[in-house]
């Protein structure tokens, strides 16, 4: 849902809050195997995330890992620490290493700059990190919050592009100019002093503006870079569309080109969203998805063989 300082003005680089769903997940499978075998979607990635951990432990590589789901990768949805952490967590139950989750995430190169990923796998629902600081390993988690069971959020694709990523992504913070000072503040007392007690006060309109808020400034800061507040303009319009039919917390998640957006009750967001693709079914590349909060940590489940 947005960075908070983008340039370290206030002493600290980034510092995240985001939030983690139940719809789109990644869950998979390892058992006891002759050789090393991946298989499912987003193998390549997967494999070489086995090959890391492995290497970093000294454990043998010679399993059987399944990948029965994996979230769409490059999409701004976490994919890669997601199905990072799913690997090395299982793999630590398999080999009966005792990590802790952050342990995990240090060695497979997680949380260089969000600590989002690495929070939601640990507990759920929405959380908030501290950023980095000079000796900082993994971003420290600050707060933790529980979304309440009727809210529910629209997702928003474009199906023909991804968000930045990998050395893109690198030169892309490098040729960012300085997030002021100012503005850092600013979004820190909207966070804690606004966007916070909303939630716990389950005043979404509040808390939507404050989200809304934070992400047009974020969204202004990369816009030299990405062509807009939205990396796709098409998702631009669905989203200009939603705010003003009663969508609130408006913005796009991390690099894009996925747009997000929060609605109050089951209902309501249902009927929103057949709204919105019947609004935009001459829009071959948008998709719409409504997606709820997951307010619990990633599960793990051993079976004897």
């Amino acid at each position: 849902m947005g960075f908070i300082d983008l340039s370290g003005s206030l002493g600290r680089h980034f510092g995240s809050i985001g939030v983690a769903l139940n719809e789109l997940q990644t869950r998979i499978s390892v058992s006891a195997a002759s050789h090393p075998e991946v298989i499912g979607p987003s193998a390549a990635r997967a494999q070489k995330c086995l090959r890391q951990f492995c290497s970093a432990f000294g454990v043998s590589e010679n399993v059987k890992l399944v990948i029965e789901s994996a979230i769409p990768e490059h999409v701004g949805l976490g994919s890669g620490t997601q199905m990072a952490l799913a690997i090395g967590a299982a793999l630590n139950a398999f080999y009966h290493l005792e990590l802790s989750v952050r342990e995990i995430a240090a060695v497979m190169d997680r949380g260089l700059r969000s600590g989002i990923g690495i929070g939601v796998f640990e507990h759920g629902g929405l959380v908030v990190d501290g950023g980095r600081g000079e000796k900082t390993i993994i971003p420290p988690l600050l707060m933790q919050f529980a979304i309440p069971d009727d809210w529910r959020f629209i997702l928003v694709f474009d199906q023909r592009g991804q968000g930045l990523h990998g050395q893109q992504e690198l030169q892309a913070f490098s040729e960012l100019p300085p997030f002021p000072r100012s503005e850092a503040e600013r979004l820190c007392y909207l966070l804690l002093m606004q966007g916070l007690p909303a939630l716990a006060e389950n005043d979404i309109t509040l808390f939507g503006d404050s989200i809304t808020r934070l992400q047009n400034a974020v969204g202004e800061h990369f816009a030299s870079i990405q062509g807009g507040v939205f990396t796709s303009q098409e998702v631009a319009l669905a989203m200009h569309w939603l705010a003003a039919h009663g969508a609130v917390a408006i913005g796009q998640t991390s690099w894009g080109p996925t747009g997000f957006c929060a609605v109050d009750g089951l209902d309501s967001s249902a009927a929103l969203l057949e709204q919105a693709r019947l609004q935009f079914a001459n829009e071959p590349h948008l998709s719409f998805m409504l997606v709820s909060a997951c307010n619990r940590g990633a599960t793990l489940n051993m079976h004897a063989s």
